[in-house]
Order: structure tokens, then sequence, then C-alpha cells
């Protein structure tokens, strides 16, 4: 099973993949820390600034990675915003069944009533070394970004609307489900 993570920043994506691997052991592969191993060691001529590119970029080398994992029978949690909305096409349907794709993304209104405690929450994971873009509405347009783009695709988005906590134990809750299950078959 792969479970595919994505979502707009500080929406809590690490935090999912981590919660994921403590309680299921599944391993999880940060896209910024491949994003960062390929920009440090000079494989890339992308930036850290390079979203677009850096999606063509990572994405078949990633696309490749899921493949291998299925092919093999592992699990594997892929986690970061270098997820394409058309992910789909780019996999053979006799992978599809072994893929979850959740992308998380917050609501206007939830940015603008809990703004301190997103910010106050970044650095729970992993520490972010500048975080002087996260504004509110830079928040609001990367999520917007990605709530249309799930709808232009026809993904299903999480939203995060209200109650972050419960959100984020239904969605751990769903995937266990789907984790349990496969593990009876």
């Amino acid at each position: 099973m792969v479970i595919l993570i994505t979502g707009a920043s500080h929406t809590g994506k690490t935090r999912l993949a981590q919660s994921l691997l403590e309680a299921y052991k599944y391993p999880y592969l940060s896209l910024d820390h491949l994003k960062m191993g390929l920009i440090r060691s000079g494989n890339t001529c992308l930036t850290v600034e390079d979203d677009e590119g850096l999606t063509d970029y990572l994405w078949p080398i990633v696309r490749e990675m899921i493949k291998t994992a299925i092919e093999n029978r592992q699990n594997l949690v892929v986690e970061g915003c270098y997820v394409p909305f058309d992910w789909e096409k780019d996999l053979d349907a006799q992978y599809l069944p072994f893929i979850r794709y959740i992308c998380l993304a917050m609501t206007d209104d939830y940015i603008d009533k809990h703004f301190g405690e997103i910010r106050g929450h970044s650095c729970d994971i992993e520490s972010r070394m500048d975080d002087s873009f996260c504004t509110v509405e830079q928040l609001k347009r990367d999520n917007r970004m990605y709530r249309e783009g799930c709808a232009r695709y026809g993904n299903p988005a999480v939203l995060i609307d209200g109650d972050y906590e419960g959100t984020m134990e239904r969605v751990l809750s769903d995937c266990a489900s789907l984790i349990i299950g496969r593990m009876e078959h």
C-alpha cells in the first residue's frame, strides 16, 4: 500500500506521515528531503523557489519509486507538495488499487480564525529555517490552489475547516482502516 499525502504548506502532511510511521511502521519518503538532497548535491539547477519545476522534476522519480514499492508488495507513505494533481495519468491501472491519495487543504475561514495556531505548530515535526513566507494571504492562496486542483482533477480533498485535531484523527482512522483491511487480505 502506498499512501500519497499532499497539500499546501502548514497543513500537517509531515505530521500525518510521522503518525503513520509511528503507529503502523509505514516508512515515509519526504519529498522535501529528496528535493533538498538533489539541490544541495548539485544534481539539479532548480532552487527551493521553483515549485512547478520541482514537481515536474521529482514526480517521474517518485512515480517509479511508487511502482517499485507496489511491485515488491511494500508499504510506503510519500509526503510532500510535489505530487501533481493529474498523478493518476502516469500510472497504469494495475497500480491504482494500491494507492491512497490524501490532499490536506484548509479553508480561508479556518486560516483567518487559526493563523496564530498554524504558525505556532510549524516546527512540530520538522525545523523550518525560514517561515517568513507564511502569511495569511499566502496560506489562503496555496490552500485555494490545492482545493481547486483537486476539484479540477476529481481528487478528494480533506478540508480543514473547524476541528483540526478531529479532522486529523479522522484521516488517521481512515488510513488505519485501509491498512488493517490490507493486512487481513
